[in-house]
């Protein structure tokens, strides 16, 4: 377990340079940083001044070990834009997007897993051609659509959320929460949904399609035949290895919530990061740009290590194999 960890961690540290170096390269060679944080009247003298004092005139090589050393650090230098720190900036902007990514994460699980089940042992009702006809929508339909009809129905005909915004937010320290207060609740609804769509119906159906597998192999006749009941049967035995597969993917799923909230977040004018980075973009802020794509990374990695020891925990195979291995 131990030297499986360490093999993972080793991979994610590749990962993660790798990354920084793209980083790097977009930092260093997109645009002028001289020529973005001063003014069309300001000397060359003064240029070359600001230039050698950012260390900009070093060897590529020393001026990527600084970056690295400076992301260790959490250190990404000042917002060509807003003249202020970036860390700040994203740590400001992502309470918004971690508690919109929990809530939609929270609904596809939840609503992906009891629907797959439910259509897995019910596979000829009509209840189920029903769900798996309208489970389309989230699989066919881009997010900015789903979220502009949902605008429509639920905030302009019916009022019943609002359309932008978080609602009003409760500061707790360093996080400001809306999931405190009645206001900051009724914003969540609508991108929540909408950011779940897609990863709801991919989840279902996966749990769906694994779980009809299970349910034809041997060891769940040979179940029947020795008389269990029909609850220890789907969830005892075919639930339980069903989840096995279904857990890396939904591991994934869970990181691109929070990578592709972007769309979500400029769609109901969500104050996220994903929302800083569309802006950033816009008017190409260089060093935003840069500590959003390491964030991303990080993200990811962190919950592709975390599926992969849960994944080595989970399946007693890849143990035996992992022992066999070190013999």
């Amino acid at each position: 377990m131990l030297a499986f960890i360490i093999r993972r961690l080793a991979q994610s540290v590749l990962v993660m340079l790798f990354v920084a170096l793209i980083a790097f390269i977009v930092f260093r060679y997109v645009g002028d940083p001289i020529a973005s944080m001063v003014g069309v009247e300001t000397r060359l003298e003064d240029q070359e001044i600001m230039r050698a004092r950012l260390g900009l005139n070093d060897p590529v090589i020393w001026q990527f070990l600084r970056f690295v050393g400076n992301a260790l650090q959490g250190e990404f230098g000042i917002s060509y834009r807003l003249q202020q720190p970036v860390t700040e900036l994203i740590l400001s902007r992502l309470p918004a997007t971690l508690e919109l990514a929990f809530a939609s994460a929270t609904i596809a699980l939840v609503f992906g897993l009891t629907l797959g089940v439910f259509t897995a042992l019910k596979p000829r009702s009509f209840l189920t051609g029903l769900i798996m006809a309208v489970s389309l929508i989230g699989v066919s339909l881009p997010t900015f659509l789903i979220g502009i009809g949902l605008i429509y129905i639920f905030a302009v005909e019916l009022g019943w959320f609002p359309s932008f915004g978080r609602g009003q937010t409760v500061d707790l320290g360093w996080w400001r929460t809306g999931l405190l207060t009645e206001s900051g609740l009724r914003s969540l609804v609508l991108p929540a949904i909408t950011l779940s769509l897609f990863q709801l119906t991919l989840i279902m159906r996966l749990v769906r399609a694994e779980m009809l597998e299970v349910l034809r192999t041997e060891y769940i006749r040979f179940a029947r035949a020795r008389g269990l009941s029909q609850r220890a049967i789907h969830f005892g035995h075919a639930l339980k290895n069903t989840l096995v597969p279904v857990l890396t993917i939904t591991g994934l799923q869970l990181g691109s919530v929070i990578a592709f909230a972007i769309v979500t977040e400029t769609v109901f004018q969500w104050p996220g990061v994903g929302s800083l980075f569309i802006v950033s973009v816009q008017v190409v802020d260089v060093p935003v740009m840069a500590a959003y794509l390491m964030f991303i990374a990080l993200v990811f990695v962190l919950i592709n290590l975390i599926v992969d020891i849960l994944y080595y925990v989970v399946d007693p195979r890849l143990r035996v194999d992992g022992g066999g291995g070190g013999k």
